[in-house]
């Protein structure tokens, strides 16, 4: 755009200078109307030309890179917004947003279409197989450096065979089990520290890395779901055995207790005061019995002390 511009100008100057409105000429008015107007449109054309080769608009959540003459400017590059720059810059926009970068069994997900989950190897010899997916962002200030060195392409270049070699190396120092179960968060957390080196040696900061799916071998998978049966299975026996435990506590505690009681009244079962407990609880059955509806007639035997006719030793 710039060198059109410029190509203009020196046109509309040749011009001037080469075709001329001769004083005689019947018609100079209109001739000299027609050469100002084609003047003007012309330097303005140039103009727009000229100013918008130098005016570059970088997008949000964006860096530029500059490359003058096939040379990064490393030292120069362009926030996002509106920048003047060299009219001979080509200008490489490059992202600097949270990206993320997943490698999953799925088909629909991941980068890669079909089967991308990564095999592993096991401390105990064993494959497993692991969904992973990488939160990641582009340092701007590294930008042109990662450009020069590296590429635009530096996804496939770095963080994909980073993170596979990560996690391979760092799941050879576990058991499948521990994967899977108890250790899953310490695992992670190593691929994390072991990444965070690789990246930020290139330009590229690690926010996150998320340990999604993990598939154990079948024998694996069925010998941790029978732990895990025979674990909930003690765990209901011990409860089973507790609440015995309390049952039969609570039944030593009823048993003495009746016992105790029993050892009262029939302690009280003596003299004047046993013949009146006789008689109240003789009377008390009695009331019970004229209450219910299933009575009509009530023979009540007793001598004349109002005593029970019991034989009561």
């Amino acid at each position: 755009m710039f060198i059109i511009g410029i190509l203009i100008i020196i046109g509309l100057f040749v011009f001037r200078n080469v075709y001329k409105v001769r004083p005689d000429d019947v018609r100079i008015q209109d001739k000299l109307k027609t050469r100002t107007y084609g003047t003007l449109a012309a330097a303005a054309i140039a103009a727009f030309l000229i100013i918008g080769s130098v005016l570059r608009i970088v997008p949000p959540g964006s860096v530029g890179v500059q490359v003058l003459f096939g040379r990064v400017l490393t030292g120069s590059t362009l926030s996002e917004g509106l920048n003047i720059v060299n009219p001979f810059v080509n200008l490489e926009i490059m992202t600097v947003r949270t990206q993320a970068y997943t490698m999953s069994i799925a088909t629909e997900e991941g980068q890669r279409y079909g089967d991308d989950a990564i095999v592993v190897l096991t401390r105990d010899g064993l494959e497993v197989m692991m969904d992973l997916t990488v939160w990641y962002h582009l340092l701007g200030s590294e930008a042109a450096n990662v450009f020069q060195k590296i590429g635009s392409d530096y996804v496939d270049k770095i963080v994909r065979p980073a993170a596979r070699t990560a996690i391979r190396n760092t799941s050879v120092r576990y058991m499948a089990v521990e994967i899977y179960s108890d250790r899953r968060e310490e695992v992670q957390t190593e691929i994390s520290k072991a990444l965070n080196k690789d990246f930020s040696d290139r330009g590229i900061a690690l926010e996150k890395v998320l340990l999604r799916n993990i598939s154990l071998p079948a024998k694996v998978k069925n010998a941790i779901e029978v732990k895990l049966e025979a674990e909930q299975e003690a765990q209901k026996m011990e409860f089973v055995l507790q609440k015995e435990k309390k049952e039969a506590e609570r039944k030593q505690i009823e048993a003495s207790g009746i016992a105790e009681a029993q050892e009262i009244i029939a302690r009280s079962l003596t003299g004047e005061r046993g013949r009146a407990y006789l008689s109240w609880k003789y009377l008390e059955n009695l009331k019970n019995l004229y209450e219910s509806p299933n009575n009509t007639i009530l023979i009540a035997p007793y001598d004349k002390s109002f005593i029970p006719l019991l034989q009561v030793k």
